[in-house]
């Protein structure tokens, strides 16, 4: 039965997307069957994958109001052992349309239930907010991957994320687990990043990866071109750096 990992931070631009979208690709690339969910109305995995949302018919919003079939949604790629469910500018909607639907906590994690054994891992890439999507998310997971940038801010966001993992995990879904934090944008030669680091360590030095995402240009410049890292630049520091997360990643995973 395929892993479902929801990618989490509620504050935006801290590469969240960027690490759903590049650990997705390694992880295939590692051979594993993989399916990304866009949950994120931007709609950004969807285009970081080379899918026009202007031709999407089905997607994540049909799935989270129930008026779709999931194999309708799925779309293979162009790359290795990768799979999508993209996101529709209807997406945005969603948190009001769930509203009225009974049992709206649970819309994704049904709609997955039917296609979990068909990959190794799925990879839900969240709305940077707290809200019905979000929800459903966590849900629908086994574990929270929660890339966090080394500011002081993010130490903030961090603490209200946990606290709604914990509210979820005790009204829904007793089983999600933390799955590890990663460090992104990351530049050691600032004191911050430092700190930063530190106060990660002391609260969640078991959770937190060893292996750090990088600033690097390359990684801005992928998504324009409808490409993951490994297959715009794979020689880029920044496709070294999701290669070796997801590694870690499989690692972690299997020791699991």
């Amino acid at each position: 039965m395929g892993k479902i990992i929801s990618v989490v931070n509620q504050k935006g631009g801290v590469g969240k997307t960027t690490t759903a979208v590049n650990l997705a690709a390694a992880v295939g690339i590692a051979g594993k069957k993989v399916l990304i969910v866009d949950a994120d109305p931007q709609g950004n995995t969807t285009s970081g994958y080379g899918v026009h949302k202007k031709n999407v018919r089905a997607s994540t919003y049909e799935l989270l109001i129930g008026t779709g079939k999931i194999e309708d949604s799925i779309i293979k790629t162009e790359f290795q052992k990768v799979d999508i469910i993209p996101a529709s500018i209807n997406l945005a909607a969603a948190e009001i349309d769930l509203i009225e639907i009974e049992n709206r906590q649970n819309q994704l994690k049904m709609a997955l239930a039917s296609v979990r054994e068909a990959y190794d891992y799925i990879f839900i890439d969240c709305p940077p907010s707290l809200g019905l999507i979000t929800i459903n998310a966590l849900n629908a997971s086994d574990t929270v991957l929660v890339p966090i940038q080394c500011e002081y801010f993010a130490l903030e966001g961090l603490s209200q994320l946990m606290a709604t993992v914990r509210q979820v995990k005790r009204l829904y879904n007793p089983t999600l687990e933390i799955e590890g934090i990663v460090l992104t944008m990351y530049d050691g030669r600032l004191n911050l990043t430092g700190q930063v680091v530190g106060e990660i360590k002391k609260y969640f030095a078991d959770k937190l990866y060893k292996t750090a995402i990088p600033r690097a240009v390359r990684l801005s410049e992928a998504p324009s071109f409808g490409m993951p890292i490994q297959y715009y630049d794979k020689r880029s520091k920044g496709a070294a750096a999701y290669n070796d997360l997801a590694k870690e990643f499989l690692k972690k995973s299997r020791r699991v």
